[in-house]
């Protein structure tokens, strides 16, 4: 998987292809069609906010928490979404891999960059409520893009894995149906981590070592209140700290090396 290949002219196009193609069926034959980019994470926003915030009284201690909370909505939907569509991308262009000789892993990229769009889209949606909200913004939110950097070269990551891993386990989908449910409520996405360190600190330490909710914390710090707590603050050892980086690492050079090895037999599995 050598980076000249994926930015030559014919792998540029066909990719360019695949997401645009990705894109169009996505909402093909709904009424409103693309809007759905932007309703999906609003209305989960909606019903996230009445039930945790209003009925629950989350985040009463937490600065601007609509836009902290629609702010991690945004992100793990994508996360959700890049991995899930990344698991199915090989196995759903199985005719094209037994037609056609490219490279398979063009079809995983394209998968996680339909998603990104939507998470461009999304983030529109948080700087309205940022301004709405009367946040102010600091220089520490030229950072941002560097989270959504990480975010999706560890959700590239883990969909090379279970898209490789799909075509021949499909129960697969399954079981990452299920790991997603449970790590919902393990990533401080609804409430904050403050509420956890109460309880117990050394358990918020755990969590923050899940490179989902480091990236997460970040971004929310970078855009939102640097009363965030993050990874680096609430740990405080540098190399301890430094362990969803090397996390992110490791998957994106294991996956890598998996989907390399796994690829030639993808044409008669699928």
């Amino acid at each position: 998987m050598k980076i000249s290949n994926i930015i030559s002219r014919r792998n540029r196009i066909l990719l360019r292809e695949l997401v645009v193609t990705d894109f169009k069926l996505r909402y093909q034959g709904s009424v409103l069609g693309y809007l759905w980019s932007l309703l999906k994470p609003l209305l989960l926003f909606a019903i996230l906010y009445v039930v945790f915030v209003k009925f629950l009284k989350f985040g009463g201690d937490v600065e601007h928490y609509p836009v902290y909370l629609l702010l991690g909505v945004v992100m793990w939907s994508f996360f959700i979404e890049a991995t899930s569509q990344g698991m199915q991308a090989i196995v759903g262009r199985g005719d094209l891999i037994r037609k056609i000789n490219f490279p398979k892993y063009i079809i995983v990229i394209s998968g996680t960059i339909s998603a990104l769009i939507n998470l461009l889209l999304n983030l529109v949606v948080v700087f309205i409520f940022v301004a709405i909200n009367g946040v102010d913004l600091h220089l520490s939110v030229l950072w941002l893009p560097l989270n959504i950097l990480e975010l999706y070269v560890f959700s590239l990551a883990i969909a090379f894995l279970l898209g490789a891993m799909f075509v021949k386990y499909r129960d697969i989908s399954h079981i990452w149906e299920v790991f997603l449910q449970g790590a919902f409520y393990a990533t401080p996405i609804l409430y904050p981590i403050s509420m956890v360190i109460t309880q117990s600190e050394v358990a918020a330490k755990l969590l923050m070592l899940n490179p989902v909710a480091q990236i997460i914390q970040d971004a929310r710090f970078n855009l939102i209140t640097h009363q965030s707590i993050t990874t680096d603050s609430l740990i405080g050892n540098v190399w301890i700290a430094a362990i969803p980086y090397i996390i992110v690492l490791l998957a994106i050079v294991f996956a890598s090396w998996y989907f390399k090895k796994t690829q030639k037999y993808f044409a008669e599995n699928v």
